[in-house]
């Protein structure tokens, strides 16, 4: 598992670890990690010596790390040229051990280059890029290097242009191959759409470790984690001991819906699935493992329910989204089901000791909340999780789930192949089934949304993307992961 930090947290543990280290150690370090990753970078397209090199150089400790770096590779054969976007504040030592290595200023860029080094804006930033710097990064994707590909770009720390606390873009912003960030991983690396920019991310140790305090802004599950928490049946283990899920989604009018969220809730670890609503028909002929009911009421024993997608907003649909909050057990809601929530009516029912997990996407959200998420998803879903005292799972590329004791986790396995209809239906039948088999809710929102997301990317292999293409992918998908 990782986790990113916010600025505040940065800034305090680098001046207590600096307080026991030589002046200009820490900067250094950050030269050293950053100047071999674009070492490596170099090599692959023709080596180091004789590349050319362009370091985007703001004022501050950002422009000095690239400074130093580009220092390093200028005495390894590289040809080295920095642009100064505000020569009054340039740092110092970095500039002057620049041209001690045969690095040189320049003003514009140059025809050519192998590499071009993001040194702008580090993580004290805040908005977008200015004009000057906003107009030199707009043309860096015409520049071509030795080999005639494009010039691979390598931001320093984070990506200049976006906001670290929070992962927005407010405008323009720099679009890194790489970015190679120091002591600990920022929310911009893994939230929002400063997420996407930010390319490969590459953690150097700089010694920050033993001086962070506190909580981290927001973990990322890797695929071990996501292993480890799946239940697995054992030896003595039944089709109910594993856990039974029920699934009150669909309609006459919508079977799709119910047939992809039981599809993924039977891709998941509980023995049973019971249905019920009035699309069993469909249900049945395509599940015939399943056992059907048309109602709520009669669906029978489970340790879970799910309830929403396709099920309508009329009173039958309504009856059955409280008899589903009256069980004493955990329940998901999705689509149909937060829509009925807005206008009030289900208060009472919220009002429940049992876990809730909520799986809005923006507009659902919006109507849930009575404003979008805006620029800090984070704190936008932490405001809905306490509110409502529900584990929110928020959908996006970076999809954030957020519980109402204040933790927050970032899914790192999102793709553009997600934003399908009926891909949602899919991941609420997955979530079901974990909070079924006995899984916390927050585990199971984050363990559902690691998988659903690897399962949208490996469909995607093989062309466009049906929500059904993603079902289908599940199961080898949990192959390789388990």
């Amino acid at each position: 598992m990782r986790h990113a930090w916010r600025v505040a947290d940065v800034r305090s543990a680098e001046k207590a670890l600096m307080t026991t280290l030589p002046e200009g150690t820490l900067m250094q370090r950050a030269a050293a990690g950053l100047a071999r990753r674009c070492a490596l970078v170099l090599q692959e397209r023709g080596g180091v010596y004789g590349a050319t090199v362009v370091l985007l150089i703001g004022s501050g400790d950002n422009g000095g790390d690239a400074l130093h770096a580009g220092a390093r590779l200028a005495s390894r054969g590289a040809a080295v040229l920095a642009i100064l976007l505000q020569p009054d504040r340039v740092h110092g030592a970095g500039l002057a051990e620049l041209r001690r290595a045969g690095g040189r200023v320049v003003e514009d860029l140059p025809a050519r280059a192998d590499l071009v080094m993001d040194g702008i804006v580090g993580i004290g930033g805040s908005g977008g890029l200015r004009p000057a710097a906003a107009a030199l990064v707009n043309r860096l994707a015409s520049l071509r290097g030795r080999d005639g590909g494009r010039a691979v770009v390598v931001a320093v720390d984070v990506p200049s242009g976006v906001t670290v606390d929070t992962g927005d873009v407010p405008g323009d912003a720099v679009h890194a191959d790489v970015t190679v960030t120091f002591g600990c991983l920022k929310v911009a690396h893994v939230v929002g759409a400063a997420a996407a920019i930010a390319g490969h991310v590459e953690l150097v140790d700089i010694g920050l470790g033993a001086t962070l305090r506190g909580a981290p802004a927001v973990h990322v599950p890797d695929a071990s984690d996501v292993a480890a928490w799946w239940p697995r049946p054992g030896a003595a283990s039944d089709k109910y001991t594993r856990g039974v899920v029920g699934v009150a989604t669909g309609s006459a009018t919508y079977p799709g819906a119910a047939v992809l969220s039981v599809t993924g809730a039977l891709a998941g670890p509980t023995g049973m699935v019971r249905y019920a609503g009035t699309a069993d028909r469909e249900v049945l002929r395509q599940h015939p493992s399943v056992v059907a009911a048309k109602r709520v009421a009669d669906a029978g024993r489970v340790q879970a329910w799910l309830c929403g997608s396709g099920l309508g907003t009329s009173d039958d649909a309504r009856t059955e989204l409280r008899s589903v909050l009256a069980s004493p057990l955990p329940v998901l809601l999705d689509a149909d089901a937060l829509t009925l929530l807005v206008d009030g009516r289900h208060a009472n029912d919220l009002r429940r000791d049992a876990p809730l997990v909520i799986t809005p996407h923006d507009r659902e959200f919006a109507r849930l909340a009575g404003e979008e998420p805006g620029a800090d998803r984070m704190q936008a879903a932490l405001r809905l999780a306490a509110w409502i005292n529900a584990v929110v799972l928020l959908k996006g590329d970076r999809t954030i789930v957020a519980t109402p004791s204040g933790e927050v986790w970032a899914n790192p396995t999102g793709s553009a192949d997600l934003a399908t209809a009926g891909s949602g239906d899919v991941l609420a039948g997955l979530l079901g089934s974990l909070l079924a088999a006995g899984l916390a809710p927050d585990k199971a929102a984050v363990a559902a949304a690691y998988v659903h997301g690897l399962a949208g990317r490996r469909a995607g292999q093989d062309g466009p993307v049906t929500s059904a293409d993603m079902a289908a992918a599940l199961r080898p998908v949990l192959a390789d992961l388990l």
